[in-house]
């Protein structure tokens, strides 16, 4: 089983520029793998395809697909108890 974090970003997003850091040492703290994605015509076939309708997103990824979404701009407290859950549920 492999379970890895990814950003859903878009071009000019404050709020996604934001939260890169926050996830960025929230899952190195929790060792799991960051990937990140910037929305673009190019990639929305594949964030649709995640579940993902608006940015930023953070979506856990179980063997390659969405098991979990969260949208919006979330505080680091609030960002990482949602992501020991979500991890815990994918790693179950």
């Amino acid at each position: 089983m492999n379970v890895v974090v990814l950003s859903v970003s878009g071009e000019g997003c404050a709020n996604c520029v934001s939260m890169l850091p926050l996830l960025r040492k929230l899952t190195r703290e929790r060792g799991v793998e960051l990937q990140t994605i910037e929305a673009s015509a190019e990639t929305a076939a594949r964030i649709k395809a995640l579940g993902v309708d608006r940015v930023p997103a953070t979506v856990v990824l179980k063997d390659g697909a969405p098991f979990a979404v969260a949208t919006g701009y979330q505080p680091e407290e609030i960002l990482g108890l949602w992501l020991d859950a979500k991890l815990a549920e994918a790693r179950a």
